[in-house]
C-alpha cells in the first residue's frame, strides 16, 4: 500500500500544471503524475502505454463541492471506475461535535445538492449509513477498490480518521490520497515557516504569509467529459443509497434552512461580487449587527461545509481589487476576513486542547463561575435583555448571526455579565451556528471572552447601547421577541423601566411575560472587570503569548467609533460600548 498526501501545491512556470510537493519533501508535476496513468499524452509523441487505473472510493468529508476540488480532479484522472462516497458515522459525527437540528438539515441539503450535480454530470453520490470503518472495509472488498480518496482536514478526530483509513489501506492493499483544499493554504508549511510553531498574532501571521506567496490557484471546473472516463456506479446503488431525509433520521423538518449547498452557495457569490463598490469597500467593523438582512456575505455556512472553495472567492475578490483605485486591506477587506479564518485554522492545527481551557498552553486559566440556570437562561433567550435574547433566538431560529451580535453575546455571557466558561457557549455556537467550526469557533471564543488573542479587556458590550446605537427603533428586537413589539422605542431595550400602565398597554407585563434582566449589568461587569485584571496580572507570560506590540489592527477602528467612559482615577479605565 502506498499512502499519498499532497503537502502543497505551486504553479509550474512551464505548463501552468499543477506541481505538488509529497509529504517526504520531494516534488512531483501533476500532469506527470497523470501522465504516469495515461491519461495524459507527451506533445510529439505517439500515445504512451497506460498504466493500471485505479478503482476508486471518492470519500467527501467536509468539501461538498464540485468546483476547486483537487482531489476529487486526481480521483477521476487515475481511475477506470469511482464511487462518489459519503459515509454517514452518526456516532463519530455526535461524538466529535455539538450537531443541532438546522446543521443535520444543512448538511443533508448540501449533499442533496451534491448528488443533484453529480447526476448533471453522469454520476451520483452514495450516501453509506454506518461506522466509517466498517462500512470502507466492506465496500472495499464489495467493490474490488484500489484507491481511496479524501479531502485532507486540520480536525483532531479528521486526521485520526484519515490515519485510520491509512492503516486499512496497510491491510487491505488499497493505496490512500488526501488533499488540502478547505483552507487557503496547507497549515504545515506556515508551521515550517514559522520555525514549526504556529504565529501565535495576526501580525506575526501575516509576515509568514508574505514569504509564502499568494495561495494556490483553483483547480479547474469538473466536467462530464471527467466522469464519462470513469465507470459510474450502478443506477441501483443510488437507490439503495440515497441521501437520507430528515425523518429517516428523526430530526424535525420543520428546522429546513434557507442554505442550500453549492449550487446555493454559488449563486450568493455571484450577487456578492456583482456589486464590486460593496466588495472593494468593504470593512467589516462597520457593518450592522441588527440588521434584519445580513451586511456582511453571509457566505461562512458555505465555506464551513465546504460547498465553496475559499480559494475560489479569495481570487474572485483579486481580481475585483486590481480593477479598483482603491479597495479595503486586511484585516477588515473581504479577503482579510479569510485571513483570519486561515490564522485560526493554523494556530489551532498545532496548539494542544485548542477546543477547551485546561491544557492549552496560549488560554488563560480562569475560576469561571458554574451556574446551569444561568446558562439555561442565556441560551434559551430569557436574560431579560431584549437585545441579547433577540440574538439569541435570531441564533437558534436561523442558525446565523453577525459577527457583531456573536461579540454582544458572548461578552455577556463570559467576562461581561455572567462569567461564565467561554468552553459552555463555544458548544451552544456550534450546535446552533450553520458555519459552525472547530478552529474559528474556539478561537473566536478565546478572543471574546479575553482568554487569548484579544487584550483591550476593558472594552464590554453593554446589553442596551450598542444595540441600540444602530437600530434605535428596536426594529429588530420587535422581529426576534414578539412579546414586546408594542413597547414604544424609548423603552424596547430596556422595557423594564415603562410604568405599569404603559405595560399593560404594551400587552407585556415585565416578571410576567418577559423576565426581569438576570443581573446588574453595570454592578456584575464592573466586579468581572477587576477579576479579569487579576488574572492577567498573574498570567503575565500567557498574556504576552497573543500579544502583538502594537493594538490589534482590527481594534482600530472600532475604537474611533465608539465612546469610552471611564472609571475615577486610579480604576482601570472602562470603555462601554
Amino acid at each position: 500500500m502506498t499512502s499519498r498526501r499532497f503537502a502543497d501545491s505551486h504553479i509550474c512556470g512551464v505548463k501552468k500544471c499543477l506541481c505538488t510537493k509529497w509529504d517526504s519533501g520531494s516534488s512531483i508535476c501533476f500532469d506527470s503524475f497523470l501522465l504516469g496513468f495515461g491519461i495524459l499524452e507527451a506533445k510529439g509523441s505517439l500515445p504512451l502505454v497506460a498504466r493500471m487505473l485505479h478503482r476508486t472510493i471518492h470519500l467527501f468529508r467536509k468539501e461538498l463541492r464540485l468546483h476547486d476540488n483537487p482531489v476529487l480532479l486526481a480521483a477521476l484522472e487515475s481511475s477506470e471506475a469511482l464511487y462518489p462516497v459519503y459515509i454517514l458515522d452518526r456516532a463519530f459525527l455526535t461524538s466529535s461535535m455539538h450537531i443541532g437540528a438546522l446543521r443535520w438539515n444543512f448538511l443533508l441539503q448540501s449533499l442533496e445538492d451534491l448528488h443533484k450535480n453529480l447526476g448533471k454530470l453522469g454520476s451520483c453520490l452514495l450516501v453509506i449509513q454506518g461506522e466509517y470503518e466498517l462500512v470502507l472495509r466492506d465496500h472495499i472488498q464489495k467493490w474490488n477498490i484500489t484507491q481511496v480518496t479524501l479531502d485532507a482536514q486540520m480536525e483532531p478526530f479528521y486526521k485520526e480518521m484519515e490515519a485510520s483509513i491509512q492503516r486499512l489501506g496497510a491491510e487491505l492493499g488499497f493505496e490512500v490520497l488526501s488533499l488540502v483544499s478547505h483552507s487557503l493554504y496547507n497549515t504545515q508549511r506556515i508551521l515550517d515557516l514559522n520555525g514549526g510553531s504556529p504565529p501565535l498574532t495576526y501580525k506575526k501571521f501575516l509576515h509568514i504569509l508574505s514569504l509564502l506567496g499568494d495561495p494556490e490557484v483553483p483547480v479547474r471546473n469538473l466536467t462530464a467529459a471527467d466522469f464519462q472516463r470513469c465507470r459510474a456506479p450502478d443506477p441501483g446503488l443510488a437507490e439503495c443509497y440515497r441521501v437520507p431525509l430528515p425523518v429517516d433520521l428523526k430530526i424535525s423538518p420543520e428546522s429546513l434552512s434557507p442554505w442550500r449547498g453549492e449550487t446555493e452557495g454559488l449563486q450568493r457569490l455571484e450577487q456578492h461580487l456583482t456589486d464590486q463598490g460593496w466588495v472593494t469597500s468593504f470593512t467589516k467593523p462597520r457593518t450592522i449587527p441588527n440588521s434584519l438582512l445580513p451586511s456582511t456575505t453571509g457566505l461562512s455556512p458555505y465555506f464551513s461545509m465546504g460547498c465553496l472553495s475559499v480559494r475560489t472567492f479569495f481570487y474572485r475578490l483579486s481580481n475585483i481589487y486590481a480593477q479598483a483605485k482603491h479597495h479595503s486591506l486586511p484585516p477588515v477587506s473581504l479577503q482579510g476576513q479569510l485571513l483570519w479564518r486561515e490564522f485560526f485554522y493554523t494556530v489551532a492545527s498545532a496548539t494542544p486542547n485548542f477546543t477547551q481551557m485546561a491544557g492549552n498552553p496560549i488560554c488563560l486559566q480562569i475560576c469561571w463561575y458554574k451556574d446551569a440556570e444561568k446558562l439555561h437562561k442565556w441560551k434559551t433567550a430569557q436574560t431579560g435583555f431584549p437585545w441579547i435574547d433577540a440574538i439569541m433566538t435570531q441564533l437558534r431560529q436561523e442558525g446565523w448571526i453577525h459577527h457583531l451580535a456573536r461579540h454582544a453575546v458572548a461578552c455577556f455571557l463570559t467576562r461581561g455579565d455572567l462569567w461564565i466558561s467561554w468552553e459552555e457557549g463555544m458548544k451552544v455556537f456550534e450546535e446552533l451556528l450553520l458555519d459552525a467550526d472547530y478552529s474559528i469557533n474556539a478561537g473566536n471564543w478565546m478572543w471574546l471572552s479575553a482568554s487569548a488573542f484579544f487584550h483591550q479587556y476593558t472594552r464590554i458590550f453593554c446589553p442596551v447601547r450598542f444595540g441600540k446605537r444602530t437600530d434605535p427603533q428596536g426594529d429588530y428586537i420587535r422581529k426576534y421577541l414578539p412579546v414586546l413589539k408594542n413597547f414604544p422605542s424609548k423603552y424596547i431595550y430596556e422595557p423594564w423601566t415603562a410604568s405599569e400602565e404603559e405595560q399593560k398597554q404594551a400587552g407585556c407585563i415585565i416578571g410576567q411575560d418577559y423576565p426581569f434582566p438576570m443581573v446588574n449589568h453595570k454592578e456584575a461587569s464592573d466586579h468581572n472587570l477587576q477579576l479579569m485584571k487579576q488574572v492577567r496580572e498573574e498570567q503575565h507570560k500567557t498574556v504576552q503569548l497573543t500579544r502583538d506590540d502594537a493594538d490589534d489592527p482590527m481594534e482600530i477602528k472600532v475604537k474611533r467609533d465608539h465612546s469610552e467612559e471611564n472609571i475615577s482615577k486610579g480604576k482601570v479605565a472602562r470603555t462601554a460600548e
